[in-house]
């Protein structure tokens, strides 16, 4: 086991476990327990208290007055597994634990990071469970008697490996209520589904029967369509005009033109051939002219470098140093060198001769020093009373200074003790005062971080509920805009008005958009107009006749048009509406229109309802009432009702209402999100309080922790200097005691040896001298080896210094040979520089040759270039000629195309529509379509589904009588829901997925059942063989501990062994008590102790470890212990953390704990049978 930063184990500390016995002692507080603690904390020990500490950063090393604070702790415990016995591929298991001071911990397998679970389950085989019970800590002994029933059980099971199952088990619970939970849910989506489905039936039914008869509509649309097509064709090919004189005609233009651009596109080929000639032959004549300047250059060029080689080869070679005086020189140094090679041969003889007589003289100097001891050897007996006493004194003189030199290092020690002591008392005054200060400061940042949090809580609500208005105003303008442009579309698109009003025709616009009627009574005033009310307002009536007629010619259906021209054909009522009621003229305004809608209008009365309609013709029959509603009333009509048709008027008053609408909720949405910026500059802003009082706070309990622990290491500083001042006066008192017992002796014995005579020394004259002698003699050797030695470093350098010589004067003389070389080089290129002037004069005369010849040819290419562009210019205006010709021809041919392209353009639109709105290509239309075809019918059949009937011959008035019966049977089918089909087939296979799902889930929860069922029974029966083995193991135990006494374990509730509890009836030797509590503290140890013993023998685990087990224990009862103990160390390895000595005997191994100066504990370790063998 290794720790490090662990309690107080500091440094790296490593603890080699042996098998047998391993006991670990030391004095109190030197850190024994904490190994115990190590092991227990490695292995998973979550409880700090169990740790013996108020937190788990308490395992950290805390620092000590000379050793600072470590930042983790940690511990590695390595297994060996070469048994198997765990369930793991490893021969070694070593599992690691590290806790850092911020909190954060981690587990390693092997290296591998890993989970505490997995190293709990791990374990659990091996009987090393979450409890415990191998580690036997101080303290627990009593618990373990003291606990209850249930939690002795718990010691039993885990010994047993029981834990693995329970996990299991309640891993099964925890599936079975999740499950469950699942099973509630997906019932009730079952029934919830099956709510649905019913009425979601009935439209399914509904959609099918809508898509049998829009099957009818788009067969009839088709047919009819392929009907139109097939008539616009045959119109088209009776209408081909004969051509031909044209067609002839423009062919021989294009003729002619082809040939002239023919004869263009010949010369066009020609010049491609010849411009390039004439190009190169330019760039052949620009070439050769450069080429004869370059070639003067070229020959300047030789001539100038001919001449300066010629006149640079006659010049000396570059001087430089003599090679023969380097040699002269060389030559002298090596004769110096001879010279001092002869001077070292006699320093050496020298040096040779002076350390013979060194060692004649040292030999002498050893004769006399050995008659010197002989003299004084003769004279010790005579001196050996007086030298006794003689050193006695002197002892009790040095102990007189010595301990006056350690008085007065005490009282340096005590004063600087106390000056340190004052200091650390000022350090901690003053960071109390400190700490004080930031606590009151504290309760100002709590409550300014409170309302920054409520502060920010409040901004974010306020904008979450903006987003909120936002989104729903955004939602609702969307809408207006859609039913707006729903609104517009269905207005454009009524009928032939929509064509008209985007014709050429000259018009107004609609009736509608050129009146203003009073709010409310838009659908009176369109019963009054009737089918005015959707009429498009012409100028004349050959305006209205131009856009019938192209309404006719388009097939673009029917428009209602009025036609002002001027107040021409509109004359003024001069009626009034009786007494009390309103003419319908005076509700509607115009300003372009106004004759013609109160001619209109006239004799129309506006009512409320149809009771004061009937008030009106009551006073008046001549008139027509008509209601807010639309509802006609007169002396001998009546028209009313409901009408899901809006008119032209309406659908205009439902625009501008719908506009008005859509402003307003654009401007609600545009102050909602300037009110969402200043939402978000205000959540910005209360971040920022926020973030900063929280930085504060954080900021005054970092100060506040940090101030702590500088108090706390304060204090700690005030202890020891308080505990280092009162040592230091006690040894001052205890010195100077001995001091004074000291010098009261000294006094005695200088008395005595006083009246006693001191013996006579030998002469020593001569032995100085000969000393004297040698040290001289060793002075000359000394001096003779350094003459040697530098002569010898002359030499080498001499010798160096003449091959460097000798080195320059042969590069002297190979820099000589190189000077020769060059200079025949140079001579070499001037000839070749002179050759080269010569070819350069040869070329120039060529040169002028070539571009005589180059000049004639590019003046010949330059003329055919000319005749080649006047006869191009010739052809293209020909060319043109024949261009006008040929379009004015063109022109005439598409004038009789005109009117067939029209027809083919109205043919393609009709293709179109058959591809774009029925999804039919025109061959298909034309072959499966057509009138040729025979078209099938449908019938209803007794359960109100549509079954095809017979084949029909195509008759257009059929058909067009099919499509608008099918289309008032699909409006009697009311609203459809096109998706119903898919929506009760998706809703059908959902619920017969819930229903499988559902009874997957019902039988899981059957498997769930069977294995915590499966888990009890094998609970009780592990359990049930461990307590039967224990409670046999702890009777023989407690026979054993306690001779004559009666010990057993007992089931609280056998019936039920899955809660039944474990109790301990123990009655000592000449005792009848058998409660527990009753026992002394002796007893109770060696029975839990017993306890203990009998579950390690029933179900024996690797190792154990006791802290101080038998502590309690007499001499006795530690003796039969111990016999327990060798019994175990047979299976499994114990450590004992123990101050018995007879349990130190028994150990294999021993481990000492000391604590050191600083407060780190050290461990110092023996082999105890190694070591007894060896004696």
């Amino acid at each position: 086991m290794t720790l490090k930063g662990f309690k107080s184990f500091a440094s790296s500390t490593s603890l080699n476990f042996e098998p047998g016995i391993t006991c670990v002692v030391g004095p109190n507080g030197s850190g024994k327990s904490n190994v115990v603690d190590a092991l227990s904390w490695v292995m998973g020990e979550q409880g700090a208290k169990s740790l013996r500490g108020g937190k788990m950063e308490d395992v950290i090393f805390a620092g000590t007055s000379g050793r600072a604070p470590l930042g983790r702790a940690e511990v590695s415990v390595t297994i060996d597994n070469t048994d198997g016995a765990l369930p793991i591929d490893f021969t070694e298991v070593r599992i690691s634990r590290i806790l850092f001071r911020n909190g954060a911990s981690e587990y390693q397998l092997n290296g591998d990071t890993t989970r505490l679970l997995d190293i709990q389950e791990l374990l659990s085989d091996s009987g090393i469970g979450r409890e415990m019970h191998v580690i036997v800590g101080q303290g627990q002994l009593d618990a373990i008697l003291l606990a209850n029933p249930e939690e002795r059980r718990g010691f039993i099971e885990e010994a047993a490996g029981v834990l693995k199952h329970r996990k299991r088990k309640e891993k099964a619970i925890r599936k079975l209520d999740s499950m469950t939970a699942n099973l509630a849910r997906i019932q009730d989506l079952t029934v919830e589904l099956r709510r649905q489905l019913k009425p979601l039936g009935k439209q399914a039914e509904v959609a099918r029967k809508a898509s049998t008869i829009q099957s009818d509509v788009r067969d009839s649309r088709l047919r009819l369509l392929a009907d139109d097509l097939l008539q616009m064709r045959s119109t088209v090919d009776a209408e081909v005009a004969d051509e031909s004189a044209l067609r002839a005609r423009r062919d021989e233009v294009e003729a002619a033109l082809n040939k002239a651009r023919a004869r263009e596109e010949e010369i066009d080929r020609t010049s491609l051939i010849e411009n390039p000639l004439l190009v190169r032959a330019q760039e052949n004549y620009y070439q050769l002219t450069a080429q004869r300047e370059k070639f003067r250059g070229i020959q300047n060029l030789a001539s100038e470098r001919a001449r300066f080689l010629s006149e640079d080869a006659d010049e000396a070679r570059a001087s430089g140093r003599d090679p023969e005086s380097m040699d002269l020189e060389a030559n002298t140094l090596r004769g110096e060198e001879r010279g001092l090679r002869g001077e070292v041969e006699q320093a050496g003889a020298k040096l040779v001769t002076l350390s013979s007589e060194l060692k004649g003289l040292e030999a002498n100097l050893t004769g006399e020093e050995n008659s010197v001891s002989a003299a004084l050897r003769a004279i010790a007996d005579q001196r050996e009373g007086t030298a006794r006493q003689e050193g006695h004194i002197n002892g009790l003189k040095s102990r007189i200074d010595a301990t006056n030199a350690e008085i007065a290092r005490l009282t340096k020690s005590k004063n600087e003790a106390e000056i340190r002591l004052r200091t650390f008392q000022e350090e901690f005054a003053l960071l109390e005062v400190q700490i004080a200060s930031v606590d009151s400061n504290e309760p100002g940042l709590d409550s300014d971080f409170e309302s920054a949090k409520a502060a920010l809580a409040s901004a974010k609500s306020e904008l979450v509920g903006l987003e909120e208005l936002e989104s729903q105003a955004q939602r609702e303008r969307s809408g207006i805009d859609g039913r707006l442009r729903a609104l517009q579309e269905s207005l454009v698109a009524r009928d032939g008005s929509g064509f008209v009003l985007s014709s050429a025709t000259k018009n107004r616009g609609r009736l509608s958009s050129l009146i203003t009627v009073a709010p409310g009574w838009e659908a009176a005033v369109a019963a009054a107009l009737g089918p005015l009310a959707d009429s498009v307002v012409v100028s004349d009536v050959s305006s209205a006749v131009s856009a019938l007629t192209m309404l006719k010619r388009e097939s673009a259906g029917q428009s209602e048009l009025l036609v002002i021209d001027g107040d021409s054909g509109f004359t003024a009522s001069n009626r009034t509406p009786p007494n009390g009621f309103t003419s319908l003229a005076t509700l509607v305004t115009s300003s372009e229109v106004s004759g013609a809608i109160s001619s209109l209008l006239s004799g129309f009365v506006a009512v409320e309802d149809l009771a004061e309609a009937e008030r009106a013709l009551s006073a008046d029959p001549s008139v027509i009432a008509i209601t807010r509603d639309g509802d006609v009333l007169s002396r001998i009509r009546a028209r009313g009702g409901s009408s899901a048709q809006n008119s032209a008027i309406e659908i205009s008053a439902l625009i501008e209402r719908t506009e008005s609408q859509l402003q307003e909720i654009t401007n609600n949405c545009d102050r909602i999100k300037f009110e969402l910026v200043r939402a978000n500059e205000s959540l910005a802003s209360c971040a920022n309080i926020h973030e900063l009082a929280l930085a504060k706070l954080n900021e005054s309990d970092a100060k506040i922790s940090g101030l702590a622990e500088q108090m706390a290491v304060s204090g700690q500083n005030v202890k020891n200097a308080q505990s280092e001042v009162e040592r230091t006066m006690a040894s001052l008192v205890e010195a100077n005691t001995q001091r004074a017992s000291d010098e009261s002796d000294l006094g005695a014995a200088i008395t005595q040896f006083e009246s006693h005579q001191a013996p006579a020394d030998p002469d020593l004259t001569h032995l100085e001298d000969l000393r004297s002698k040698v040290s001289a003699s060793r002075s000359s050797e000394v001096e003779a080896r350094l003459i040697l030695r530098t002569l010898e470093e002359r030499v080498t350098a001499l010798s160096a210094r003449a091959s460097a010589l000798e080195t320059a004067a042969q590069n002297e003389r190979d820099l000589a040979t190189r000077a020769v070389s060059r200079r025949e080089s140079r001579a070499q290129a001037a000839l070749t520089a002179q050759g080269v002037a010569d070819a350069s004069y040869e070329a120039l005369i060529q040169i002028e040759s070539s571009i005589a010849k180059a000049a004639t040819e590019r003046e010949r290419l330059e003329t055919l270039r000319a005749e080649r562009e006047s006869e191009i210019l010739a052809l293209r205006i020909t060319s043109r000629e024949l261009t006008s010709e040929l379009d004015a021809l063109t022109s005439s041919v598409h004038k009789d195309e005109i009117a067939r392209a029209e027809q083919r353009l109205r043919i393609e639109a009709l293709e179109q529509r058959a591809v774009e709105e029925l999804g039919v290509d025109v061959h298909t239309l034309v072959n499966e379509y057509g009138p040729a075809n025979d078209v099938p019918t449908f019938v209803d059949d007794e359960e109100g589904n549509f079954v095809p009937g017979d084949l029909i011959p195509y008759r257009r008035d059929q058909q067009e009588k099919r499509l608008a019966q099918a289309e008032r049977s699909l409006t009697l089918l009311g609203k459809i829901n096109p998706l119903a089909l898919e929506e009760y087939s998706s809703l059908e296979e959902r619920l017969r997925y819930l229903a499988e799902q559902l009874e997957d889930l019902k039988k899981t929860k059957r498997d769930l059942l069977e294995i915590i069922k499966e888990v009890d029974d094998k609970v009780q029966q592990i359990f049930k063989e461990a307590f039967d083995d224990t409670a046999r193991e702890f009777e023989l135990i407690f026979a054993r501990l306690f001779p004559g006494g009666d010990g057993r374990l007992i089931m609280t509730n056998p019936e039920d062994l899955t809660t039944a509890g474990v109790d301990v009836e123990a009655r000592p030797p000449g005792k009848r008590v058998k409660r527990l509590s009753l026992l002394s503290g002796g007893e109770r140890s060696l029975v839990a102790v017993a306890l203990l013993i009998a579950i390690f023998k029933a179900r024996p685990s690797p190792f154990y470890v006791m802290d101080e087990v038998e502590a309690a224990l007499d001499d006795t009862n530690l003796g039969r212990l111990l016999g327990v103990f060798e019994e175990l160390r047979e299976k499994s390895q114990l450590i004992i953390i123990t101050h018995q000595r007879r349990t130190m005997e028994i150990a294999d191994s021993l481990y000492g704990v000391t604590m050191r100066g600083d407060g780190v504990s050290e461990v110092i370790s023996q082999r105890i049978r190694e070591s007894e063998s060896a004696n």
